[in-house]
């Protein structure tokens, strides 16, 4: 709908909770916002559509930077059917904005996906925006390889990476490697100096190796605490890195499995208010329950939601939405809803740099909103102001 407003819903914005407020959209954007006791009905627009929210929980859409898939697809078989399915699947789980993450694989293959992804983003994408693409590998450990495929890790090629950012000019906005290896200090100044964010993940670094990392330009790390050097008290590693440096930011899978609670609480102690980011990770299993899959070309099985290498039994991504993730958060962990909202959205479009026109409720910003009852059940999702229906 072109013009609508919301009303009586609980708005969380950056400058707080708008307990009983209301939300003008127009044109995609958000055109007026307010407290209900201040709000003149005749000041929308004639045809305007009014949608009472009866206190249910109004929320930015949510920002996915780590995400392989969903019902059946896998972003490693990107054509337009494949990501129609992957977007609007996490589209209905409330997620409005994606990055097409990557597996380890051949250059080939790597640069197959780049290709198709660059051509889904030139036409009109009607369900999650995909923002770019993280590239999960392939320059990543072998010591740290979790459900990636060692046999193709190699050490950090920057002509690559040149060759790609020619041809898709701003297509990679996130890049994951091990800093420790060779090149990966030279790898990470280019990030840095072309506006890439340079993540560590899959990644045996000392403590040291990730502090001279940063110094590169390194400011992300991926599921924290998942496929890294632990955190010892002689060697704080990976880890303890990432949880001492405000410099870095730290993305966290919030589904029971990949991390206990109380280590995602100190995360989000450590990292507030802005270094924390919910991710899905989620596989081509997300959605359809359990059975067998594959992912980067690994057997997976999946059993009470919760994917492993069938060989090995190593964890192989998730099956997790950003709804549940944000459920998780609140019910499990203990934060409020208005951070967990911040982790799934505000901080996901600062690492991105889109946080002028993503990430939070504003006046001028794009209607990507979900609606959320108060028991934190998703009701509707709006992506440039458009509802997505299943």
């Amino acid at each position: 709908m072109s013009s609508f407003v919301i009303t009586g819903a609980k708005i969380v914005t950056e400058q707080g909770t708008i307990e009983d407020g209301y939300l003008h959209i127009q044109g995609g954007v958000i055109a007026a916002i307010g407290e209900m006791s201040s709000w003149d009905q005749t000041s929308a627009a004639p045809d305007a559509t009014l949608l009472d929210a009866r206190g249910s929980w109004l929320l930015p859409g949510f920002i996915d930077v780590h995400v392989h898939g969903g019902y059946g697809a896998d972003f490693m078989d990107a054509d337009p059917e494949t990501l129609a399915i992957i977007t609007r699947f996490h589209a209905l789980n409330g997620t409005t904005g994606m990055l097409a993450t990557t597996m380890t694989a051949l250059r080939e293959d790597i640069d197959r996906v780049l290709g198709e992804v660059h051509a889904y983003m030139q036409q009109p994408m009607p369900y999650a925006q995909l923002l770019g693409v993280h590239m999960e590998g392939p320059f990543i450990s072998p010591k740290w390889a979790g459900a990636q495929d060692p046999k193709l890790m190699v050490t950090p090629q920057l002509p690559w990476l040149e060759d790609w950012n020619e041809r898709y000019p701003q297509l990679v906005k996130q890049l994951t490697l091990a800093p420790e290896r060779e090149g990966g200090l030279a790898m990470i100044a280019w990030l840095r100096d072309h506006g890439i964010v340079a993540a560590c993940g899959h990644t045996d670094a000392t403590y040291a190796e990730i502090q001279a990392a940063v110094g590169a330009g390194l400011s992300h790390a991926v599921h924290t605490y998942n496929a890294m050097k632990p955190l010892h008290h002689r060697e704080p590693g990976t880890v303890g890195a990432v949880l001492t440096d405000t410099r870095i930011s730290g993305e966290v899978i919030a589904d029971g499995h990949h991390v206990h609670p109380a280590a995602i609480r100190l995360l989000a102690m450590v990292k507030q208010p802005h270094g924390l980011l919910l991710i899905t990770d989620a596989m081509s299993a997300a959605g359809l329950g359990d059975g067998e899959y594959e992912l980067g070309g690994q057997a997976v099985t999946v059993q009470a939601g919760v994917a492993r290498l069938t060989e090995g039994g190593a964890l192989a991504g998730s099956t997790l939405t950003m709804i549940e993730a944000l459920r998780f958060m609140v019910r499990e962990v203990g934060v409020s809803v208005a951070d967990a909202s911040r982790f799934a959205s505000g901080n996901p479009a600062r690492l991105l740099k889109l946080e002028a026109t993503h990430g939070s409720i504003a006046l001028g910003k794009q209607a990507d909103l979900v609606l959320v009852s108060p028991e934190l059940a998703l009701e509707q999702v709006w992506i440039r102001g458009n509802e997505i229906r299943g």
